[in-house]
């Protein structure tokens, strides 16, 4: 059952260009964590999860940026976004630091815009979640 009002003009274009930035952001990194570049897999060696943590949260990054482009599914790819970009961050100030490997930050900071987009998007469209849409 899908509990979604249809969104106003603005609202919905704010939707859809905050989805494309959230997906290209992810599956940008994709590419890195499947062929193990060497920076990823430090990554994931620092935070002890090489290589397994950096399979899991590619997978789950690619359903999530699948899940953005389906009008049902946009809050549970949001959800599943934030949650992925919540433990980056987290280990980014817990153990790798704001920047990795010289990078002047930019993980980090890609992590944060992800996390805020999927929060606004999750917020956006939160009554299509399953079983809590409608209390929403």
């Amino acid at each position: 059952m899908n509990n979604a009002r249809p969104l106003p003009r603005p609202l919905a274009i704010a939707s859809w260009i905050a989805r494309l930035i959230v997906a290209v952001i992810l599956l940008q990194t994709l590419f890195f964590k499947f062929t193990g570049a060497p920076e990823s897999v430090y990554i994931f060696r620092k935070v002890g999860q090489e290589p397994w943590g950096r399979y899991g949260s590619g997978v789950v990054e690619l359903i999530a940026s699948v899940l953005l482009f389906f009008p049902g599914t946009v809050a549970l790819g949001a959800a599943l976004a934030l949650g992925t970009m919540g433990g980056a961050i987290f280990f980014h100030l817990t153990k790798l630091g704001l920047a990795v490997q010289g990078d002047g930050g930019l993980l980090f900071a890609l992590a944060v815009v992800v996390f805020a987009l999927s929060a606004f998007l999750l917020g956006l469209h939160r009554r299509t979640l399953p079983l809590i849409g409608a209390k929403l």
